[in-house]
């Protein structure tokens, strides 16, 4: 079999994937961007691990021999599906391997922003907390989780982690399903406008699709609580920037955390680019998923998948 790994880089260098070469002859690129690098490099590929690379009738329709295409993530939105399908084209995603560290930096950026963490960081380290004479400062204020409502949209395996991470701080949970499904969980299902307004802190944890696209808007802001914080560690344009960067500098909610933005890497021209005060909003570069654990068990998964695939065993198909 020829494996192509079309990004390697994704899973970091420091993460070996040399198993895949106990499944056949192997080819590693760091990454692939273009559809045309994706046609050149899967052109006599049997099975395709991929991210972020298209995938899609373009790319694979001079690709006869791919019978198997793997993630390297949980989210498959650069594949279409409904082509393999027609293809006979195996999918198979990895599934919960970076639960725990996705909810652990969803409560590393609400805690940051609640408790304004930067700005007490950079008070002692400026030298003004050496030049006062009292013990103690506190010249912004801020809260304790314990008493607040904890609002979640999507409550899979990660929105579900945070949910009890939530109640562990005291937090009273509601949780809001976007498609309408209903779960026997013992958490409050609310209606949307009742997510909005009652939440303290609310966070994202729902997939990209057309009805979540956009479900953070300048109409959802308004009726959140000036003193709200938004955390979105799902996919960035299940927020709409443009209105976010008006909500925060207009004081509508009080602060955001993201680990993901509409585009990635952060265009230029990005309005929340512009935001420089770190109580207010903190971005980091779509790392939630990336500690070293859950990276190796990703690759471990990938490779499992496929593995399984060669066996004749179904094993995390998406199709």
């Amino acid at each position: 079999m020829k494996i192509v790994i079309l990004e390697r880089h994704s899973v970091g260098t420091d993460v070996s994937v040399s198993c895949f070469d106990e499944l056949g002859e192997t080819t590693v690129y760091a990454n692939t961007v273009t559809p045309d690098e994706v046609r050149e490099r899967i052109a006599d590929a049997d099975a395709v691990i991929a991210n972020k690379s298209p995938l899609n009738e373009s790319t694979l329709k001079n690709a006869p021999n791919v019978k198997f295409i793997g993630e390297f993530a949980t989210g498959f939105d650069n594949i279409d599906i409904e082509y393999c399908k027609k293809r006979g084209i195996r999918v198979a995603n990895v599934r919960n391997y970076s639960t725990a560290m996705v909810a652990q930096h969803t409560f590393t950026l609400a805690l940051a922003l609640s408790q304004k963490l930067m700005h007490y960081d950079n008070y002692v380290k400026s030298g003004e907390y050496a030049s006062q004479s009292r013990f103690s400062n506190f010249d912004i204020p801020f809260c304790e989780l314990d008493g607040k409502t904890w609002g979640i949209t999507g409550l899979g395996n990660i929105g579900r982690k945070v949910a009890q991470i939530a109640q562990a701080f005291g937090c009273r949970v509601i949780t809001h399903s976007i498609t309408g499904s209903r779960y026997d969980l013992p958490y409050e299902q609310v209606d949307k406008d009742t997510l909005l307004k009652e939440s303290d802190f609310l966070s994202l944890h729902c997939p990209l699709s057309d009805r979540s696209r956009n479900f953070i808007d300048a109409d959802a802001l308004s009726k959140m609580k000036s003193s709200a914080i938004l955390i979105n560690v799902a996919r960035g344009p299940v927020v709409n920037s443009q209105a976010l960067y008006e909500a925060l500098e207009t004081g509508k909610i009080a602060g955001a955390g993201l680990d993901v933005l509409e585009k990635e890497p952060i265009a230029k021209d990005d309005p929340l680019g512009k935001i420089k005060d770190s109580t207010k909003l903190i971005i980091t570069p779509h790392l939630a998923w990336a500690s070293v654990e859950a990276r190796t068990r990703c690759v471990e998964e990938a490779y499992l998948n496929l593995k399984a695939f060669m066996n004749g065993e179904e094993r995390n198909s998406v199709c």
